[in-house]
């Protein structure tokens, strides 16, 4: 089955790439390969949720957002190269925006790891950080970049 229709099979339509907030592109192919600027969870252009995780966030909400801005990074992968064109996903770094104590932040890029997961299946196991971060861009609680390799 092709990773657009297992989407489809998931009930999960791509949004359209989010607009670059400053000087950036949101993907880049290199080579083999694709990398995604850091994407936020923005639906329609707006940020459901905003603050810190720990604080204003919970570690529930925040995982959802991990998995709204995964989404938002494999539209940008499908504008550079097609989502059937990835043989697999080679690393995710998500970066939570942590009240100061919170020290769970493995657990909210799960969010977007088990998202990968369910799209990907095998092909989906990747690398990953999960980092801890003062604050991210418009209040985002968490930001995910990918790196996936194009299929030869």
């Amino acid at each position: 089955m092709s990773f657009s229709a297992r989407l489809k099979e998931l009930g999960v339509e791509l949004p359209g790439v989010a607009k670059p907030l400053a000087s950036y592109v949101p993907a880049l192919r290199v080579g083999n390969q694709v990398w995604t600027s850091g994407q936020l969870p923005l639906v329609e252009g707006s940020l459901p949720v905003t603050g810190k995780v720990g604080a204003e966030v919970t570690t529930e909400q925040a995982q959802e957002q991990a998995r709204t801005a995964v989404l938002n990074a494999l539209a940008a992968v499908d504008a550079e190269i097609g989502l059937d064109n990835i043989s697999r996903v080679i690393k995710l770094v998500g970066f939570v925006a942590s009240d100061p104590g919170y020290e769970d932040q493995p657990a909210v890029v799960n969010g977007a790891s088990d998202f990968i997961g369910e799209v990907f299946g095998a092909a989906g196991t990747h690398a990953r950080s999960a980092v801890g971060v003062a604050a991210l861009p418009k209040n985002a609680p968490v930001e995910i970049e990918l790196i996936v390799e194009i299929a030869e």
